[in-house]
């Protein structure tokens, strides 16, 4: 059994795992992707606590860490992984931090709603996101070979300049990140978020040919790709109607909705 108390594993196949904290309001995945020759691991969640604890004990297997985007949630173990990459559009958010992003609001969303205990090593009070240099930047197109695995490269803006998504070409698995997720909206509504890419970026997952599949990084486990129909419905009624822009509120679909 994983020594896991604060995260849940749960096991997809045979070479991908899901790394949950369900704990937390937030409810964040990450997924380590196993290859013949290396690993990825797609974000590293809150960092309340250390995820490359859980990620030693499921592979020995080199990892890259795939980053979907730089928000706190998806980058809080980042410091703990040799290998780290990202958009080139944030590169500098992962060097520097967001701008505008005040460190106290960052400690307050991610402190607040947790529902089981927190590891005695986190203190709200302390903690700060990660700000480092990354291995390598990422774009559009690109191909990350695990071995025996292919991972390719979506760039998707509009939740965040430097949005991917992952598409696992053998397994037809879409890595969404925060792009598309149920339950809570898709938020775009930031000054550094965009609706008009946001719904570009969606309309684009759509083209994608063969998914079987999508992973996101909050809320249900794992939705199914029939869920494409319906974004592809949100996007021309969202154009349709003027309101892929800010104030316009928050939109319901089948299966999700999206806040502008």
């Amino acid at each position: 059994m994983l020594n896991a108390p604060w995260f849940t594993v749960r096991k997809i196949d045979n070479k991908t795992y899901a790394i949950s904290e369900l704990g937390h309001w937030e409810k964040v995945h990450s997924f380590l992707l196993l290859g013949d020759e290396k690993a990825a691991l797609v974000d590293t969640g809150l960092g309340i606590d250390n995820m490359k604890r859980i990620t030693d004990q499921l592979t020995n297997l080199p990892i890259d860490v795939i980053t979907t985007h730089v928000h706190s949630d998806h980058i809080g173990s980042h410091g703990k992984y040799e290998r780290l990459f990202v958009h080139e559009a944030e590169r500098d958010w992962l060097v520097n931090g967001i701008p505008g992003l005040s460190i106290e609001q960052i400690r307050k969303n991610t402190a607040r709603d947790i529902s089981i205990p927190a590891p005695p090593s986190f203190n709200p009070d302390t903690y700060k996101p990660f700000q480092g240099e990354p291995t390598g930047l990422l774009k559009d197109g690109d191909i990350i070979e695990l071995g025996n695995r292919k991972l390719v490269v979506y760039h998707t803006p509009g939740h965040s300049p430097g949005h991917i998504v992952i598409f696992d070409k053998d397994a037809g698995y879409l890595f969404t990140g925060d792009l598309l997720y149920d339950e809570t909206p898709i938020y775009a509504f930031y000054p550094t978020t965009n609706p008009i890419d946001l719904v570009n970026s969606l309309e684009k997952i759509t083209r994608i040919p063969e998914i079987n599949r999508i992973y996101s990084s909050h809320n249900t486990l794992g939705l199914d790709s029939a869920i494409l129909r319906e974004v592809k419905h949100a996007v021309n009624y969202l154009r349709m109607h003027d309101l892929v822009r800010f104030g316009t509120g928050t939109h319901h679909f089948n299966g999700f909705s999206i806040q502008f």
